[in-house]
């Protein structure tokens, strides 16, 4: 996530083979969880998906003053319209293991495994080190789903964290912070169907890019 203190930025960035970039702080090595061998392909609409239930889906809600808004367009593949509504599912599980302040929160892992599932553990044990959690407008857009060779996709947004912030636990403390091209980032994650269940997609990889300048536009 981002608009962490320098002591949350700097945890982030210790975590192993994963590329974390949050205000402008880039990560150590990424080679290993790089996602690579993508199918460039066409640009495809994406979805805007609430929480799901059903197929013993989590609770991926989040607190009142967190605002998660992903504008995005269905794809008219539902497989790749039901892998855009889980990788948003797991961008929702992430702020809810961070609202709860629980590294090991099953909903993050139930939409993730790999290097997504430590993606999301190391940023969750970073607030809660910290002592923070996350607050304001949180926003992403201009999806891409593109299909691998085997059975997985990459799906990719950008991400525009200018309302997005930190707020400390004990004293209700927010840290504002200005809009800048720090905060604008690219994700992209690999998606596949989960092993447990063959409507649920898990993310495997993440690449997350800081200071992008294709998405402040």
């Amino acid at each position: 996530m981002a608009r962490h203190t320098p002591a949350i930025a700097a945890a982030l960035t210790v975590s192993a083979a994963l590329l974390l970039t949050a205000c402008g702080g880039s990560s150590n090595d990424a080679s290993k969880d790089k996602i690579k061998g993508a199918d460039e392909g066409t640009k495809s609409p994406s979805a805007s998906a609430s929480a799901a239930t059903g197929d013993g889906r989590p609770d991926v809600s989040t607190p009142k003053d967190l605002t998660l808004d992903f504008n995005f367009d269905k794809p008219t593949d539902p497989k790749h319209a039901a892998a855009l509504a889980d990788a948003e599912n797991y961008i929702r599980a992430l702020d809810h293991g961070i609202a709860k302040q629980d590294a090991n929160d099953h909903s993050y892992q139930f939409y993730s495994t790999g290097g997504a599932a430590k993606y999301a553990k190391a940023q969750i044990q970073a607030w809660t080190k910290g002592g923070w959690v996350t607050t304001g407008k949180d926003q992403y857009f201009d999806a891409d789903v593109s299909p691998l060779e085997n059975k997985s996709v990459l799906v990719s947004f950008c991400r525009n964290q200018s309302e997005f912030y930190s707020k400390e636990i004990k004293t209700g403390k927010i840290k504002y912070t200005k809009e800048s091209l720090d905060s604008y980032q690219k994700f992209t994650l690999l998606m596949s169907p989960s092993a447990h269940s063959s409507n649920v997609w898990q993310a495997r990889k993440i690449d997350v890019l800081g200071r992008v300048k294709e998405c402040k536009g």
